[in-house]
């Protein structure tokens, strides 16, 4: 399972992110863990990414959180 979530305002990136944006962001985590509920893989775990910058893999410049799960998650990802 992958799932985006992302908000209506705009944001580059986390980076970009300032104390005006904590309750955004706070909401995008607990949207994150909402959605993973609903998707029936909160149980089991799950794992959320904000890629910030380019050597993280940013490639879309509005923030947006990736929700993972479903299937055992190692590390590295990949």
């Amino acid at each position: 399972t992958h799932v985006l979530v992302i908000p209506r305002e705009h944001i580059a990136s986390l980076k970009e992110a300032a104390s005006v944006h904590n309750e955004l962001l706070g909401h995008l985590l607990t949207s994150a863990a909402k959605i993973a509920s609903d998707l029936g893989i909160a149980e089991d775990g799950f794992r959320t990414v904000i890629n910030t910058g380019a050597n993280a893999g940013q490639t879309v410049f509005h923030i947006h959180l990736h929700v993972l799960g479903g299937r055992g998650l190692a590390w590295p990802p990949g």
